[in-house]
């Protein structure tokens, strides 16, 4: 059985989402051994509400381009798409260098970045492969109403 493109796609961000979950509850492990994970060489910066605002934004955009490719065939969506995942693969090594700049370096997190950040990789592979797809809409269309 073949896998589509799209069936890939959503299922690659799916892992993407669960692995950048996964790297934020990393961060918080200590806090069940008593110890502290703040930060200590930060100055302050007060409100971090923009902070959150910031990770809501980079954790529901995923949310939705996987809704979305089970909606969209349009070439327009489908490059949209790979200039996302793109956008992110470039925010992940943005990521891992900032983990690198953290001392003291906590290598099973760059582990887990450096995996998030080939799933990204894989990720641009195959939404470049769906963006290259011809497919007209109404062939599509057609295909759906067959299953």
């Amino acid at each position: 059985m073949r896998v589509s493109h799209r069936e890939k796609i959503i299922t690659l961000w799916g892992v993407f989402l669960l692995g950048t979950l996964f790297h934020t509850q990393l961060a918080l492990m200590p806090l069940f051994h008593n110890q502290s994970v703040a930060i200590h060489d930060i100055h302050e910066i007060g409100n971090i509400a923009w902070i959150l605002w910031l990770m809501l934004g980079f954790f529901t955009l995923p949310m939705m381009a996987m809704v979305a490719a089970l909606f969209n065939y349009s070439k327009r969506y489908r490059t949209l798409h790979f200039g996302i995942t793109v956008f992110y693969s470039g925010l992940n090594l943005l990521h891992i260098l900032a983990d690198l700049a953290v001392k003291p370096v906590a290598w099973y997190q760059i582990a887990l970045m450096v995996l998030l950040f080939l799933i990204g990789l894989l990720l641009n592979l195959v939404s470049f492969q769906w963006m290259q797809e011809r497919h007209s809409s109404k062939l599509l269309q057609e295909r759906q109403m067959t299953l």
